[in-house]
């Protein structure tokens, strides 16, 4: 924990940009959120307290799952896919966008409170950013329609936005940032680590089409894919509160 302060403080920077970043996001799930109450004429809270209790678990499975990544052969060792964000788009399904962020948001800070960063806050900020732009459009676009049908366009909307951002997030700020932070290394060895698994990669832009994208679009499949698996199933059990409260709601008003 000690070492964790020291980093913050020494990163301060640094740190407070993340933070902006962290309130942009829930700004912008929030606003989406209110606005799709408001077309439904939903008067619920966005955060009740069984949402709190299901973002806490939810947060800690993603947590446990951010120990089992594994790096891909097509992209340098530094970089890992895994199935982290599989929570939060769960809970972005069930609940809204604003529990899908708080999920990652959840998820990362646990997982700076248990292990600390070796990164700077780079990798942290990077599995914060590539999560929300996974998560908010999937499950924005979700919130207006709720079907099968909406959910694989979602997911396909989600793994896309994904790609293009971690794409253009990774040459313009992520690997500058990461040479910068981490020792002051040059960028152009973070390209030839690149090169090193594939000699195609030559620069920065062969680098992120190479690289980054194909990393991008199969963990974005590979999480839509075990969605589609098992929202379905979980759907009743995490809502079964929600879907009470609304059964009780509606029988008052038709007493009315």
């Amino acid at each position: 924990m000690k070492d964790l302060f020291l980093q913050v403080a020494e990163h301060a920077g640094y740190v407070l940009g993340f933070v902006a970043i962290i309130i942009a996001a829930f700004v912008i799930a929030i606003a989406f959120e209110k606005y799709a109450k408001k077309l439904s004429g939903d008067t619920d809270k966005i955060l009740t307290t069984r949402k709190i209790v299901v973002i806490g678990i939810f947060s800690a499975i993603a947590v446990v799952l951010m120990f089992f990544e594994f790096s891909v052969p097509f992209a340098p060792q530094f970089y890992k896919i895994g199935f982290s964000d599989l929570p939060a788009l769960v809970g972005g399904f069930a609940f809204g966008p604003v529990a899908g962020v708080m999920i990652e948001f959840v998820k990362i800070l646990l997982n700076l409170l248990f292990q600390g960063t070796n990164t700077a806050f780079v990798g942290e900020l990077a599995n914060f950013l590539i999560g929300c732009s996974y998560i908010l459009p999937g499950s924005v676009f979700y919130l207006f329609k709720k079907n099968k049908k909406t959910a694989i366009i979602s997911c396909v909307l989600g793994t896309l936005v994904m790609t293009v951002f971690g794409c253009l997030f990774n040459a313009f700020y992520l690997l500058p940032a990461y040479a910068l932070l981490y020792g002051g290394i040059p960028v152009s060895s973070l390209i030839e680590a690149g090169t090193a698994v594939n000699s195609h990669i030559t620069n920065m832009f062969t680098f992120v089409v190479l690289a980054v994208a194909p990393l991008n679009l199969l963990k974005g499949t590979l999480v839509s894919v075990v969605t589609m698996l098992v929202y379905k199933p979980l759907s009743p059990i995490i809502k079964f509160g929600q879907v009470s409260v609304n059964k009780k709601k509606n029988a008052i008003a038709d007493n009315d």
